[in-house]
């Protein structure tokens, strides 16, 4: 140990006594502390809160998904099936249509979302198994009316059950069966299964049918609306999505990942990640003017023990070290004391639920916690930085202390 972190340490600790330059400067520990503590409790609420809102809105979402936008791009199917052979971090992926359907079952109506799936993949991509509550995700009819599975919202809107028929009436040709006053295409369907995503959307929107009814119905004939592709991790989806724009012609084919989906829903809860980030660093900022403050009153205070040493032989930058050693050591000491706060808060929560939510009234039944180690970085490095700014002005200040006028009255 240097002299200049020695004597620092004894500045902020002193063994004789207790004043009023160290009542501040226990406050300013305590003051760090808190700010710390709370930033990290905040930041790990909103990686829960991400995290769950990302896993329920990713329920049945693919990682990434290709679409058709061009009548050409029908033509080039086989640029996609090549391209996604070719792509590195795929682990399957499947064809699909989509569209917007009636669907009628003893004398209730529905606007859904009917969504035409390669029932092999069918679980794969969109994990119908897991996800159903009751019946199986078999979509194929084995010779008889083909099968189809709908979302327990839905399910409910419609009094239906499973082996309950909806027939669904496609809006394709509509205009053309007005005027030749013939019926618009239409198909019934036996309810194979119910399922439950814990997304709204879905539940409440979306009936899944076999790929070749779903063509029929939307009028797609043997083409198919685009293919949705599920990767080996959710965070390589934007490098997979990227690779496959060097593949393919933006103009003929529309390539979106999870994140595109809902990208404004993401994008407003980053921003309030940042806002609280932000607000809760004017804490540790406060803390850290406790900390200026306490500095300067201390270089008031030792301005004779500053001439003496300047005296001895100390330089300007031994005495600026001695200050900012004193006020680094305050950050450290209320920097670390925060992270294990934080975290043990954090862990309290995780393991033993301090705070629970009524699941009644919502889908989890305690406040969702997530803790990153990259928060814990950027914490530390906010909490000494600002403890740095605050230690500096004071230190040049007892540097620039003249030793002559410091101790010619002593």
């Amino acid at each position: 140990m240097n002299f200049e972190s020695y004597i620092s340490k004894r500045y902020l600790v002193s063994k004789h006594k207790i004043n009023f330059i160290t009542i501040i400067s226990f406050i300013s520990v305590i003051g760090i502390t808190v700010g710390v503590a709370a930033l990290i409790v905040v930041l790990s609420v909103f990686n829960g809160f991400g995290s769950l809102v990302r896993s329920y809105l990713m329920n049945m979402d693919p990682d990434v998904r290709i679409e058709i936008i061009s009548h050409e791009g029908f033509s080039r199917q086989n640029d996609i099936i090549s391209a996604l052979k070719s792509v590195k971090n795929i682990n399957s992926y499947a064809p699909f249509v989509s569209g917007k359907v009636l669907s009628y079952s003893g004398g209730s109506t529905q606007v859904v979302n009917l969504k035409g799936i390669d029932e092999k993949e069918g679980d794969n991509i969109y994990g119908l198994q897991h996800f159903m509550i009751m019946g199986t995700n078999d979509l194929s009819g084995n010779g008889g009316l083909p099968h189809i599975a709908i979302g327990l919202t839905l399910a409910d809107r419609l009094s239906v059950v499973v082996g309950d028929t909806i027939t669904i009436i496609s809006p394709v040709g509509i205009e053309q069966a007005i005027t030749q006053f013939s019926m618009p295409e239409t198909q019934r369907f036996i309810i194979s299964g119910i399922y439950s995503s814990d997304n709204n959307d879905y539940d409440a929107n979306f009936i899944f049918c076999d790929l070749q009814y779903g063509q029929k119905l939307l009028g797609y004939n043997n083409k198919v609306q685009g293919y949705d592709v599920k990767t080996n991790s959710a965070d390589n989806s934007e490098k997979v999505k990227t690779d496959l724009e060097r593949k393919l012609d933006t103009k003929l084919f529309s390539i979106n990942t999870w994140y595109d989906f809902h990208k404004e829903l993401y994008s407003v809860m980053q921003i309030e990640r940042w806002t609280a980030y932000i607000l809760l660093c004017l804490i540790i900022a406060v803390a850290s003017f406790n900390t200026l403050g306490s500095l300067s009153m201390s270089v008031i205070e030792k301005k004779r023990d500053i001439g003496i040493l300047r005296s001895m032989g100390a330089s300007e930058k031994s005495i600026l070290k001695i200050f900012m050693y004193e006020g680094l050591l305050i950050g450290i000491i209320g920097t670390a004391a925060g992270l294990l706060l934080g975290y043990l808060v954090c862990y309290m929560q995780i393991h033993y639920n301090i705070y629970p939510l009524d699941p009644t009234r919502y889908k989890i039944d305690s406040l969702p916690v997530q803790i990153k180690m990259s928060d814990f970085f950027f914490v530390s490095a906010a909490s000494m930085l600002l403890s740095y700014i605050a230690s500096l002005i004071p230190a040049k200040r007892a540097a620039k202390v003249n030793p002559l006028e410091a101790i010619k009255w002593e």
